[in-house]
């Protein structure tokens, strides 16, 4: 599939070559440049990397201006998934023609996403394990609990526990469902943080990306260790 022109905001390293690329999705009713301080914040922490923050496909439904994923227009817990799938193949499409344009192979790239956008992220883990090696959802949930866990994708959650809008919940059911599975994931909760991409959730975001390995990294290691 060839990917559309890409519509948005891109931000390069200064200098040298690309060695990481974040992608980054706003949320229903919002704009690229609502990512903007997330933005700025990885690439303080990651000279290096390329930081791709594209328009929603679609006008928002319920106001003249913003963009969406998927139509929220009588959203249901019951057609919320298919409405997500049927948005899946344009993200893959951006991702995979992004990663080529600036070389950058699937473990070092990152898909982060904010309400809306973490739904697509956290979906799109499932739906193309390891073409992206890390998940950022920020205030997120999935459409629906995954019967599967990403093998190749390690996927942190963050959330507000004064969330009102996606409740907190959603990542707690997310992280126990990811466990069960055999998942790589991580939870961080931050107190009196509602539904927002809040500078603390930001900082724990990159804290995430610098320290954890990921689970496959340390099982096949063990796997190559002598008994």
């Amino acid at each position: 599939m060839t990917a559309p022109a890409f519509e948005g905001i891109e931000l390069l390293p200064a200098a040298g070559p690309v060695a990481q690329l974040f992608i980054l999705l706003h949320g229903v009713g919002g704009r690229a440049s609502d990512l903007l301080p997330l933005a700025d914040a990885l690439g303080t922490a990651f000279p290096q990397a390329a930081c791709l923050l594209p328009e929603g496909p679609s006008p928002f439904d319920e106001a003249a201006e913003g963009r969406q994923w998927f139509s929220i227009d009588g959203i249901t817990e019951g057609n919320r998934p298919a409405r997500v799938a049927e948005a899946l193949p344009a993200l893959h499409a951006l991702v995979r023609q992004a990663q080529a344009r600036h070389k950058v192979v699937q473990p070092d790239t990152a898909l982060a996403g904010f309400s809306q956008g973490a739904i697509m992220a956290l979906e799109y883990a499932v739906a193309h394990d390891g073409s992206v090696g890390r998940v950022l959802a920020f205030a997120g949930r999935f459409a629906t609990l995954p019967e599967r866990a990403p093998e190749f994708t390690t996927l942190h959650l963050l959330h507000g526990k004064a969330d009102r809008i996606v409740p907190v919940d959603h990542a707690y059911a997310a992280y126990e469902r990811l466990s069960r599975l055999g998942g790589d994931a991580t939870l961080d909760v931050a107190d009196s943080v509602g539904h927002e991409l809040h500078a603390a959730l930001a900082d724990r975001a990159i804290h995430r990306l610098r320290t954890c390995i990921p689970l496959r990294t340390w099982k096949n290691a063990l796997g190559g260790a002598p008994t």
